[in-house]
Formats: C-alpha cells, sequence, structure tokens
C-alpha cells in the first residue's frame, strides 16, 4: 500500500472539503433516506492521481475511510450521517469481462459491461452492529463486512476504556447480547449479471455472477436492462459436508453502476468507419445493397426479394416515441414469415437476429410463455425465495428477438406475447413478484402449417386463410406489420437458378474440420475490416460486420420526423384503401382488397422512418413514402389479404353490400331533403343487384345502431 493510501483519511478530507463542499450540505439538508455521496473517478484523479489509483487497488480499506470521513464531516456540522461513498466512471483500463477476471482482481475495484438477467427480494443487512455486555453493561459497534456471517465481540473493552475486560463464549465470564433497536441496518439485495453476448465468442458459454446491492442501489436494476458494473471482487471458502474447502466461490460488490444514456454504445465504431458509413448512405442503390446483404448465401427470387427488402428494413426500424399524455408508440417493426418447409425460413431468422446489433434466438419447440417474457423462479441466493429472471423479449430490450417455430409454441404462452408486441411491455404478477419489464425489441417469426404444406386456394389466397392453418389465433396477425407467404412453388425457371446458386455456395465454403485444425483460416474471420464483399452470383453486398456498425451508427444518431406532405402520400393510400368496398372480383364476386385498420396506417408510417433511417436522413422525404407503400402493397396484393374483419363473422360480399346499400340512402337524402322512401332505395338497389330482403335487413340494423331513424313509415332519415 502506498502513501497516498496510508493518509487517505487527510486526502479525503481535504477533497471533500475542497470539491464536494455543494453536496454535503445538500447531505445535511437530509433530502434523501439513503444519503448518498458520488464521486466521479475523473475528479479524483484530477485531484491526485496517486491516490486516485490506490483506490482501484485497495477500494475497500480506502472507501471504508472515506466514509468515515464524510460521516465526521456531518458530525462536526450537527447531523450524524451513515453516508454512502459511491465511485464510479472508472477508467477503460479497469474493464474486464466476467471471464477474464481471476485471482488477480480479488479485492481490486474493476468495472464490467452486463446485463441484468435476476433480481432478488429486498432484504435488510446490518451494517453496524451494537453489542451490550451482559456483565457490565457497556456497548460496542462492530462494523459488519461480511454480508454471510454475524461477527460478535469476543472481549468487552478493559477496564481504563469503560468496560470489564471480560470474555465471551464457552467458559466465559460474559455474553454479549444484539441491541436492534441503536444498530443501523441497511436494504440489501442480489443480482445475476451476464456477459454481454456479442461479447462472446460463439460456442462459450457466458460468464455469470452473483452481485451484492446496498442502499440506494437497491430497484434500480431490471433483467434485461444492460449495465457498467463498478464492482469489487471477493471470495468465500467452499462449504462440503460443514467443512471449508481450499477452493473459493467469487462475488462481487457493487460500488456503483451506469446505465446505458445511449443506446449500441457497446458497438465501436471509429472515425474511418464512421466516414465509410456516410460515404455508403450516399449511394443511389442503397436499399437493393441493403437488400442483398440479408442473408446473401439465400437466393433471392419472386417474394424473397421483397422479404429481404422488409428485413431490412426492420432492422433499422421506426421511430419510438413518448407523447404527452403518457402512452407511447412503438417504432419497432414486426414481421411474419409464413411458409412450406425448406423456404429458407430458419435460415433467414438466424442471419437477421445475428446481424442485429442486439439479436437473440429462441425457437418455439423449446421456449415456454415464462422463456419467452419473465419467469418466477426459486430464489438461489438466499432460502428459496422466488426471483424474478428475464427471457427472450427483455433480454432483447431495443433488439431484435427472432423466433423460429412460432406455431409450436402453446396456446397458452402465445398469450403473453400480445402485450408485448404492442405495448412493449411485460407485466409479471407471479410468485409474489409484481413488477414490469420492457420489452422495446423487433420481432421476426417464422411459422410452419399444421398438415405440413399449406393449402392451394389460387394466386390471391388471403394472408388470414393461410394463417389459421398454422393453427395461431387470428388477433395476433394484426400485431405483425408485415406478413408474408412463402410457398415452395414449382418453376422450372427459378428452380435451376436457386440449385445453381446452392451448388455453388456449397463448393466455395470451407470444411469446418480444416478450420478447427487450423489448416484454414474461418472465413467470417476475414470480413471485419472490410466493407464490401462479393457473393456466389458475383453481386456486390456488405460485410456483416460493417453492416452491424451501419445499423448501430443510423438508430443512434437519426430519428426521422414525417412532414405534412409525406403523411398526406401514407393518408391518402390508407382512406382509399378504408374507402375500397366497392371494388369487385369478377370471379369470386368479392371485393380484391379490403380496406385496412389503424394498426397498419402505424406500419406504414414505420417503415417510412426505417427508410429514411437507412439512408442517415432525420426528415423523411417522398421517396421514403414511395418505398414504404410499394412493399406494404405488395405483401398485401401478393397474398390478397382480407385483414382481421374477415374473422368478424361477415363476409367481404356482405360488407360490401351494406356500404352500397348506405351510400344509396345517402345519395337520395343528398337529394329530398334528408328523406328516402323505402320504394326510392329498392329501385336504386335494384340496379345493383340487391334484392328488397336484404335491403330490409340492412335497414333495420341501420336503424338498429342509431345510423337511421324514422318519422313516418316506409321513410328515413339520417340522424
Amino acid at each position: 500500500m502506498t502513501m497516498a493510501a496510508h493518509d487517505s483519511s487527510a486526502r479525503w478530507k481535504t477533497f471533500f472539503l475542497e470539491a464536494k463542499e455543494t453536496e454535503i450540505f445538500t447531505l445535511l439538508s437530509k433530502q434523501s433516506n439513503t444519503p448518498t455521496l458520488e464521486v466521479p473517478f475523473h475528479e479524483l484523479e484530477a485531484f491526485d492521481p496517486d491516490f486516485a489509483e490506490d483506490i482501484l487497488q485497495f477500494p475497500r480499506e480506502i472507501l471504508n475511510t472515506g466514509k468515515g470521513t464524510i460521516r465526521q464531516i456531518c458530525r462536526e456540522r450537527g447531523e450524524d450521517l451513515d453516508v454512502i461513498l459511491r465511485v464510479g466512471e472508472l477508467p477503460r483500463d479497469s474493464r474486464r469481462t466476467l471471464r477474464e477476471i481471476g485471482s488477480a482482481d480479488i479485492e481490486k475495484l474493476r468495472s464490467s459491461d452486463v446485463q441484468v438477467i435476476k433480481i432478488s427480494e429486498i432484504k435488510p443487512r446490518m451494517h453496524i452492529a451494537v453489542f451490550q455486555c451482559e456483565a457490565c453493561g457497556v456497548s460496542q459497534e462492530m462494523v459488519q463486512n461480511n454480508e454471510r456471517e454475524l461477527l460478535e465481540p469476543i472481549r468487552c473493552p478493559p477496564t481504563d476504556q469503560g468496560g470489564c475486560g471480560a470474555t465471551a463464549g464457552r467458559g466465559g465470564a460474559t455474553r454479549f447480547n444484539l441491541v436492534f433497536n441503536v444498530s443501523k441496518l441497511i436494504n440489501n439485495q442480489w443480482i445475476e449479471i451476464q456477459e454481454l453476448p456479442e461479447s462472446v465468442d460463439s460456442g462459450a458459454q457466458p460468464g455469470r455472477a452473483k452481485v451484492l446491492l446496498e442502499g440506494d442501489l437497491v430497484n434500480k436494476h431490471l433483467p434485461g436492462q444492460r449495465i457498467v458494473a463498478n464492482m469489487i471482487p471477493v471470495v468465500y471458502s467452499e462449504i462440503l459436508k460443514n467443512k471449508k474447502t481450499p477452493m473459493f466461490d467469487i462475488i462481487y460488490h457493487l460500488i456503483s453502476s451506469e446505465h446505458e444514456s445511449v443506446p449500441f454504445t457497446e458497438i465501436k465504431i471509429t472515425d474511418e468507419e464512421q466516414e465509410q458509413i456516410l460515404a455508403v448512405s450516399k449511394r443511389e442503390d442503397l436499399l437493393k445493397l441493403m437488400q442483398n446483404s440479408i442473408a446473401p448465401s439465400i437466393y433471392a427470387t419472386g417474394v424473397m426479394n421483397f422479404v429481404k427488402r422488409s428485413l431490412a428494413l426492420q432492422l433499422f426500424g421506426g421511430v419510438s416515441r413518448k407523447n404527452k399524455d403518457g402512452t407511447r408508440t412503438r417504432g419497432d417493426i414486426h414481421i411474419l414469415l409464413m411458409g412450406d418447409p425448406g423456404v429458407a425460413k430458419s435460415q433467414l431468422l438466424t442471419y437477421v437476429s445475428e446481424l442485429s446489433p442486439r439479436g437473440k434466438f429462441a425457437s418455439g419447440g423449446g421456449v415456454s410463455g415464462a422463456g419467452l417474457t419473465a419467469a418466477a423462479v426459486r430464489d438461489t441466493f438466499a432460502d428459496g425465495r422466488f426471483a424474478l429472471e428475464a427471457g427472450v423479449l427483455p433480454l432483447s430490450d431495443r433488439g431484435l428477438a427472432a423466433i423460429d417455430e412460432f406455431d409450436k409454441i402453446s396456446k397458452e404462452d402465445r398469450s403473453v406475447m400480445h402485450p408485448a408486441m404492442e405495448q412493449q411491455r411485460i407485466d409479471i404478477s407471479k410468485g409474489g413478484i409484481t413488477a414490469s419489464l420492457p420489452s422495446r425489441c423487433a420481432i421476426i417469426a417464422a411459422a410452419n402449417p399444421e398438415k405440413g404444406r399449406f393449402s392451394k386456394r389460387g394466386a390471391n389466397t388471403s394472408v388470414i386463410r393461410s394463417f389459421s392453418e398454422t393453427g395461431l389465433p387470428p388477433p395476433l396477425a394484426s400485431r405483425f406489420d408485415i406478413i408474408w407467404m412463402m410457398r415452395d412453388e414449382v418453376k422450372a425457371e427459378n428452380d435451376e437458378m436457386i440449385a445453381q446458386h446452392i451448388l455453388r455456395s456449397r463448393t466455395r465454403g470451407v470444411p469446418e474440420a480444416l478450420i478447427d485444425e487450423q489448416v484454414e483460416m474461418d472465413p467470417t474471420k476475414d470480413d471485419d475490416d472490410k466493407v464490401f464483399d462479393t457473393g456466389v452470383d458475383n453481386s456486390d453486398h456488405l460485410t456483416p460486420s460493417f453492416l452491424r456498425k451501419y445499423i448501430a451508427f443510423a438508430k443512434r444518431n437519426f430519428h426521422p420526423n414525417i412532414n405534412k406532405d409525406v403523411m398526406a402520400m401514407i393518408l391518402e393510400y390508407y382512406v382509399q384503401e378504408r374507402q375500397s368496398f366497392g371494388r369487385q372480383d369478377q370471379d369470386e364476386g368479392e371485393a380484391n382488397v379490403v380496406p385496412i385498420t389503424a394498426r397498419a396506417l402505424e406500419a406504414l408510417i414505420r417503415l417510412t422512418e426505417a427508410h429514411a433511417r437507412m439512408f442517415l436522413r432525420n426528415d423523411a422525404i417522398a421517396e421514403d413514402a414511395k418505398v414504404a407503400l410499394a412493399v406494404f402493397k405488395h405483401w398485401r396484393e401478393e397474398s390478397g389479404i382480407e385483414d382481421e374483419s374477415e374473422y368478424s363473422g361477415h363476409s367481404v360480399k356482405q360488407r360490401n353490400t351494406s356500404t352500397i346499400v348506405n351510400q344509396i340512402v345517402r345519395d337520395i337524402c343528398a337529394e329530398n331533403n334528408n328523406v328516402a322512401t323505402i320504394n326510392s332505395i329498392y329501385n336504386r338497389a335494384l340496379v345493383k343487384k340487391i334484392d328488397e330482403r336484404t335491403v330490409d335487413d340492412i335497414i333495420q340494423k341501420l336503424r338498429m345502431n342509431g345510423t337511421l331513424y324514422s318519422q313516418k313509415n316506409d321513410e328515413y332519415s339520417f340522424v
């Protein structure tokens, strides 16, 4: 220990009086139940570099001295406060991953980028215990630094210090009683942390650790949150058959933490890479380039081109906003891929989850509702109470969750997806725990039909009809912004091109055995410093590492707004579709296009914002809206969607007939001072091939819902 550490009390006092006078005044005003003094490390370093370095090497002793010093200063000013001293914003050279922390870091102050995955209940812990000697009644304080064992005195102070000097224990002259009313307790909570997924090598087990929180840090962390944890690793001997062993467990004492203020800070972008990103954003063929960069090993034909385009827009996402009334509108885009087996759905999901800066992958066959949202599990920290553990969606917060085999999830487990997709919040009430966890993530899901392959009903098969073949509930469909129907259709020209592409990809790959034996280099590692790569079809695409940085840069710095002109384009399309009841299909006698809902309008806005963000624009332009409308129109027209109104119990033809009759009554009322006779309605309806009985039924429904009223028999007016 250096001279600076030995003289820590005097150095702390000088620092507090010179640099923290205002904060000390605030502490003395008792504005907080848990008085805390936070000290950024750079302030200590500017005050005394040697002293700051000693805090990293001997944190427990020096921080305890600092607590005693600030307590003494408060006493001198008339207040006895047990102040918590926290040092944060540690330098980069003190940062370690959990797997890197070893014996050399024990009892040192270290920081780590981690994700909270589990939290326990809050329990009080005795911080300063006061014991009273039974023989003489003298009390003495004992600081409890060991959270696993209550330390008791073994001897009363000698007579010259006011005690009797008697010893405790078997055969001793006295014993010591704990005085609760003067002892000091502090709130205590355990959390479990895990390394960030992107920092873990493929196939490696992410490091996990138990962390002790005290004082003002309790209830400040939720499962799924990403934090920089500044903590002290301490060791305790493992207990085997009630005996200590030479093996030790590492637990951590949290000194301070910094929550993420700017998203995607874990992805480092150099100035050179930023210039490359800006240069790529100015390319005229950027959208096609992004499209080709999504799973380039999958050959794109037909609808696959639009699927890849929509996935590229999903990775960039729209803008989430908070309103003055407290409501929130999501910016994340949800996509569902329905298709026959073997159309590369799973491969797309895997690629997108790995490409997203914060992507998680789960398979429906091996995930439950608790695994998707959160679970109340038995607390392994202490006495077996329940603790809250985050699932896939909270851990994907501000990222993307890919769920394969979506149809294999049970009905009860799927129901938890509804609020998680729209409100992007998970409310948990399990095991006596009530909590809300954020799940602000985009969702891409893949579903297969129950009978192996989707039935064929022609080119314009309704998405909802096909959706029902997956066994998924219809309300779930409205929560997806885009639903793609991917059929395995036999087309000779496409089949030959796909087969050639697959064969070229197979011959181009490097055998894994040679990579494991270090005979050949891993081809994925060769792209880390490259911007472009060439696929097997000789087309250029962005490397995954550069695309990941491009997405993170765009989402971090650009939040597009939609002006009135762009909004007018979207509104015009929405209104036209809502008024499209009258279009008739010559073959089936039903409308080709069914009006869209308000959720679809929000989806159009999100797609427009995503395209603007892709081009690094803070203001959306008409071109952004055109692309969004093109993608949206394609998936609707490709599938002939009949939105959620299809399962309302009324066919498209019935809804169209009702609209026609309603318009007939309006026209007649406009011509005759808001009066329409039943005969005039019959005559005009006959021209539209609508019989009198149907007209009577519709008129009756309009009267019952308060749209029409009748002053005289067979005469109707609008309310």
